[in-house]
């Protein structure tokens, strides 16, 4: 029986937990607890538990790598570790779990400094949807005292441009709510885009909020330097491999609550912008080019390409 980890991955499913590091540490805890379930400690059982964990929480939503690279992490330690009891298997999950949580928020960190800095006085940042990286770089040059301002789109049909804008808001931002056809609109005043990312590939694409690809488009074209900012926790390891990153589509609902039966409706939640419209990316090995992705990745986290093939 799978009972937590399957309550967890429907709760993700529904959307009741949202933004990729919420994900994540949803997930871990799903799976940390159902460990300390089991009944028989020895590692087939552990190995065989993490196996049907994986299969239940990686299909809960398909566009989620820094998801699947952290219970990869928890597979990555248990795999290399010791343990002879209920007990030393508890705290060696407990360990691991922690690490991860602070590996989490070093990252984190790093990027809100490092992104801080390139807000300068003067800057007006225009963003698309929700980042928590964004959100974190913006209240950190706020609090530095930077004089800047954030046009933000409202980002349909979830309207996720409403939590950033709050978020700035309360954090004494001057913030400018517009409808996402209003980009290219705003991008006259814009001196930079800084946009977040729920995955990353290892050609340097980045895959974020539908609407995206187009701002990076606009903004190339109206010479608006495009920035990114996402942990390297967000790369999908698979993509080496040569498999494309998912791109998730949600309920019609979402778009047409009460649609003229027979109208086909198509709601993908996200797109692909290509690496040649990004000036970097923000993350926690610095300020990079999108072309570097891959030797980051294996610098700092070697264990994802590890546990890269299979499910």
């Amino acid at each position: 029986m799978l009972d937590v980890v399957e309550e967890a991955a429907g709760r993700i499913k529904r959307l009741e937990v949202q933004g990729a590091t919420n994900v994540a540490i949803t997930a871990v805890n799903a799976l940390s607890e159902q460990m300390k379930l089991l009944e028989s400690v020895d590692r087939a059982s552990v190995s065989h538990l993490i196996e049907e964990a994986k299969l239940v929480l990686f299909n809960s939503r398909e566009t989620e790598p820094f998801m699947r690279n952290a219970v990869r992490y928890m597979e990555w330690g248990v795999e290399g570790a010791q343990w002879g009891s209920r007990e030393e298997l508890g705290e060696l999950v407990h360990g691991l779990s922690e690490r991860l949580l602070g590996i989490l928020g070093a990252a984190r960190k790093t990027i809100v400094e490092i992104g801080s800095r390139r807000v300068l006085p003067g800057t007006v940042v225009l963003t698309h949807c929700h980042s928590s990286a964004v959100s974190g770089i913006l209240r950190e040059a706020g609090r530095k005292g930077v004089d800047f301002r954030v046009v933000c789109s409202e980002t349909r049909p979830v309207y996720q441009g409403r939590i950033t804008a709050r978020e700035l808001l309360e954090a004494g931002i001057e913030t400018t709510m517009i409808v996402d056809s209003a980009m290219r609109t705003f991008l006259k005043e814009a001196d930079l885009v800084l946009v977040g990312a729920d995955a990353i590939t290892s050609e340097g694409n980045v895959i974020n909020k539908i609407g995206t690809s187009q701002l990076a488009l606009a903004a190339n074209e109206a010479r608006v330097p495009f920035y990114v900012a996402a942990e390297l926790l967000k790369f999908d390891p698979q993509t080496v491999h040569g498999e494309y990153e998912a791109i998730e589509e949600r309920e019609a609902s979402e778009i047409w609550p009460d649609a003229p039966e027979g109208l086909r409706i198509r709601n993908p939640a996200f797109d692909v912008t290509r690496r040649g419209y990004i000036h970097g990316i923000i993350c926690e090995e610095g300020v990079i080019s999108p072309h570097s992705i891959v030797e980051a990745v294996r610098r700092r986290y070697p264990w994802i390409m590890e546990h890269s093939r299979g499910v």
